[in-house]
């Protein structure tokens, strides 16, 4: 058969039900290949919201995604869902066409060297050298992508080599000697992090996104609740361990709970669990967690006390080493009441510096409300997706995920124009579930091409904008950290979004009443088919509580 042929058996072969995809002329062959394989194929409008949907898909299925580019600008314009996909570990394969051999290195009409461009953004790379490299290597990839760490993979095929007719042998096993994860975890190391959990006095479980990648919710909440432990979780681990919950802290970071922020700077143990200390969630490096000793469990050893350094560390699977220290924990019969005084100094928190707001007296809609109202709209079992901003930030406090994979953002790379394709990948993904993405005026123009996709194909995605006619982040930190010297930060011109919805043959609906918000919002989100609603919000609110760049967790203000 064709190699493009062999393509798609190696696709079929790992379950690849959808791909993401814009065709060119350095991958027709593969697009040829489409017309007969049996894979559905979701074209989008720009490589980019390819890119974004595949993470999308891949974040809320847990599978591997798929996305396809052309050669030169359509490689180049999956760069950033690459390094998006990178940032935030999620298994997605790139598949790319490039230009015939002979022309490799000439400046060939749209010649792009994809591998050098992304070596720093992947897990690994592949340019096929030979027609018969093809199976071996779409395996190798998905393995690759899916396992220990996920993240993405790169594919490069030139257009000639995929032209031609290969015998096609299934590859059944994959095994590559260079690349062997660590996923058990030591067991001395385990029992050792047992020993000081039951010795602690004031300890934090901090869990990131490691926990939703690996599977591993039941397990971390078992592991929570095998005593009174105190947990926080990142932007990323949202939903890791249900919400609301009585040892649940909120999250911490940046623009995380007080309680939370205030139990890291306190405690005497923090025991990490696929997460890796970055700077939004220590601040001021030199006076995080001063008094604490810190277990570390991450499935990359690389992540291991770079940035903060492990007294006891464990590399392994989340799934596999908190089971184990679960037993090893209950093993040990901890004093029960040991704990006491560290939660009534949680509880003191708790009640002093509640998350909230400051409400309008009138009909104007607070974002923090609007979020409130999607939470209560939407029965809090919806998918939700974020842009990056100030939304992003109300999200991720209002709507209170209480499952994994319910809610998916660009955390590490935040990438602005993520959350409207990636909605499309999880609504495609997930074809009975309620998928809305929460985004701004500003992030939703990044890629709003998009509702081509949604209205050709029926995607039900339901798009609420919370329109404050600012690039409102960026505005915050003018007027907290710049003497309010606004600078290119107001949208001006925004388009009528409930007309250019309409354009694009999507319904259409704009709400600007608080007292009938959550009715209007039921309503908006019953529409049959792809919805977007825009709502006008407060223009300059700000998202509280705050720690502001380079300072300390204990320092935060709002």
């Amino acid at each position: 058969m064709r190699a493009v042929d062999a393509v798609m058996e190696c696709l079929k072969a790992e379950g690849v039900d959808v791909v993401f995809g814009y065709p060119g002329g350095a991958n027709l062959p593969t697009y040829d290949a489409f017309v007969d394989a049996g894979i559905r194929h979701v074209l989008v409008r720009h490589e980019a919201g390819g890119g974004h949907a595949a993470e999308g898909y891949a974040k809320s299925t847990g599978k591997v995604g798929v996305a396809l580019g052309t050669s030169g600008p359509g490689a180049t314009n999956l760069v950033t869902p690459i390094m998006d996909a990178m940032m935030d570990s999620v298994p997605v394969v790139f598949i790319t066409g490039q230009v015939r051999t002979e022309l490799l290195g000439t400046d060939g009409f749209q010649e792009a060297d994809i591998l050098g461009i992304t070596m720093p953004a992947v897990k690994h790379s592949w340019m096929i050298q030979h027609p018969l490299e093809i199976p071996r290597v779409l395996h190798e990839a998905f393995h690759v992508a899916r396992t220990g760490r996920p993240g993405p993979v790169v594919v490069d095929i030139p257009t000639d080599l995929s032209k031609v007719d290969i015998p096609y042998e299934p590859v059944t096993d994959v095994h590559l000697p260079g690349y062997q994860p660590t996923t058990e975890g030591n067991v001395k190391q385990i029992r050792q992090a047992a020993k000081a959990l039951a010795a602690s006095r004031r300890p934090v479980i901090y869990a990131g996104g490691g926990v939703i990648s690996a599977g591993a919710s039941a397990e971390l909440t078992e592991f929570v609740t095998s005593d009174r432990f105190p947990i926080t979780c990142t932007l990323n681990g949202l939903g890791g361990f249900p919400a609301p919950h009585p040892q649940w802290l909120g999250m911490l970071g940046m623009h995380g709970t007080r309680t939370a922020n205030y139990a890291m700077d306190e405690a005497d143990l923090i025991c990490a669990v696929g997460a890796r200390f970055d700077d939004r969630i220590t601040g001021k490096l030199s006076e995080f967690a001063p008094r604490a000793k810190f277990i570390h469990i991450d499935i990359d050893p690389a992540e291991i006390s770079k940035n903060v350094p492990a007294h006891i560390p464990i590399v392994g699977d989340a799934r596999n080493i908190l089971g184990k220290l679960v037993n090893e924990y209950r093993a040990l019969d901890a004093d029960a009441g040991r704990l006491d005084e560290w939660w009534q100094r949680i509880g003191a928190w708790q009640e002093k510096h509640p998350l909230g707001f400051t409400d309008s007296s009138d009909e104007e809609i607070k974002p923090q409300r609007a979020v409130q109202a999607i939470y209560e709209a939407t029965g809090g079992s919806a998918i939700v997706c974020s842009d990056v901003g100030q939304h992003q930030m109300w999200a991720a406090q209002y709507y209170h995920f209480d499952r994994p994979r319910k809610w998916l953002n660009s955390g590490g790379l935040g990438t602005m124009g993520f959350g409207f394709p990636a909605a499309i990948g999880a609504a495609v993904g997930n074809p009975d579930e309620t998928v809305v993405c929460i985004t701004g005026d500003g992030s939703f123009q990044m890629n709003l091409q998009e509702l081509a996709t949604v209205s050709e194909n029926r995607i039900p995605v339901k798009v609420l904008i919370l329109n404050n006619g600012y690039l409102g982040m960026v505005r915050q930190w003018q007027e907290l950290f710049w003497d309010n010297r606004y600078s290119q930060v107001d949208m001006g011109q925004t388009p009528d979004f409930v007309k250019l919805a309409e354009a694009y043959g999507v319904a259409g609906v704009r709400l600007t009443r608080k007292d009938s918000l959550v009715e209007d919002l039921r309503a908006a989100i019953a529409i049959d088919g792809p919805v977007v609603v825009d709502i006008s919000v407060t223009r300059e609110e700000n998202v509280y509580p705050m720690i502001a760049p380079g300072a300390a967790a204990r320092e935060m203000v709002g």
